[in-house]
């Protein structure tokens, strides 16, 4: 198993070697949505996702979802809106299997790492409202941020991943 170090180095050369403009920044640890929401590169203009690593009960089939930092998660509104009952949290295992991931630096990033295509990226619509978007590269010392166009237009892409937007009920 790669190091934290290793993962985010491999993700951001990738990143670098798309040639798509994104900003790094490096901070303390952020575990969290709130620990997120403090840091000074973070604004009206930038939305930093909540990410929700999502399976079905047999964990045979994995989620990953994006909400804004406001939103609250509600499992039965993503499971019916992905036609799948009873969708919980994944095992920490299955983060880091599938993912490379651990808690507290869940990105789509990710999925760089899901060359099979086990994990279905979702998406609550009103992500892209801001101009930009921010994610860890998989660790949770530093965040990338990306206009939204270069993320779902360019990353998204070359993930080779075909997201899916879910409609959040207010």
């Amino acid at each position: 198993m790669q190091t934290r170090d290793e993962v985010r180095g491999e993700v951001l050369a990738w990143l670098n070697g798309l040639r798509l403009p994104f900003r790094l920044y490096e901070h303390e640890r952020a575990d969290t949505i709130a620990d997120c929401l403090k840091m000074p590169f973070i604004n009206e203009d930038v939305t930093i996702c909540k990410n929700v690593f999502l399976c079905n009960r047999q964990q045979t089939s994995y989620y990953l979802m994006l909400l804004r930092p406001e939103t609250p998660f509600h499992t039965a509104v993503v499971s019916k809106a992905l036609g799948v009952s009873r969708l919980s949290f994944a095992p920490e295992e299955a983060m880091g299997e599938l993912l490379h991931l651990s808690p507290g630096s869940v990105s789509p990033l990710g999925l760089y790492f899901d060359p099979l295509k086990r994990v279905t990226l979702c998406y609550e619509t009103a992500v892209r409202q801001t101009a930009e978007i921010a994610f860890h590269p998989c660790d949770n010392t530093a965040t990338v941020i990306f206009t939204q166009d270069t993320f779902w237009n360019g990353v998204i892409p070359a993930l080779g991943v075909t997201p899916v937007k879910i409609e959040q009920a207010e």
